[in-house]
């Protein structure tokens, strides 16, 4: 049996609305699946939003903006974001020669291999946390959090 919100945050008094109680246990499900999830990239050397971003970049590319729109967390600069990634050659960027405030950033060949190597563990991973639901429980979790999702 699944421990409940209350007991795993050791919260005594019930909460005021049921749509609390949901709040609290997404965000904590958020925490340890992203937890969990930086922690299986940790030996590969990446975090969960550099995985996303390689993930992402691809051979075409992505300019900052397509990079921030793409991220499943916010960071706060990703220029600075990039610069890191292409510093440690997981990315190359390239200037526009027409535009040059234009930047794209393509996927390295060093950060093929490594999100070759990343995603085994990633997609290992959620399919521990989710095969327990089978794939219709799964997809109704999707749909509902789509929902949840969309401005009130």
């Amino acid at each position: 049996m699944p421990i409940s919100i209350e007991d795993e945050i050791r919260q005594t008094r019930p909460f005021a609305h049921p749509s609390l109680r949901a709040v609290v246990s997404l965000l904590r499900t958020a925490t340890v699946l992203e937890h969990a999830t930086n922690e299986a990239l940790r030996p590969q050397g990446i975090t969960l939003t550099q995985y996303n971003v390689l993930r992402g970049a691809g051979r075409r590319g992505l300019c900052g903006r397509e990079v921030r729109e793409r991220l499943i967390s916010p960071v706060p600069d990703v220029s600075r974001l990039l610069d890191r990634m292409a510093e440690t050659g997981l990315v190359s960027r390239v200037r526009d020669a027409a535009d040059r405030r234009h930047v794209t950033a393509r996927i390295a060949p060093k950060g093929r291999r490594l999100l070759a190597a990343a995603t085994p563990l990633v997609e290992g991973l959620a399919r521990r946390r989710f095969d327990r639901l089978g794939a219709t429980a799964t997809d109704r979790l999707v749909d509902a959090l789509a929902v949840v999702r969309q401005p009130a």
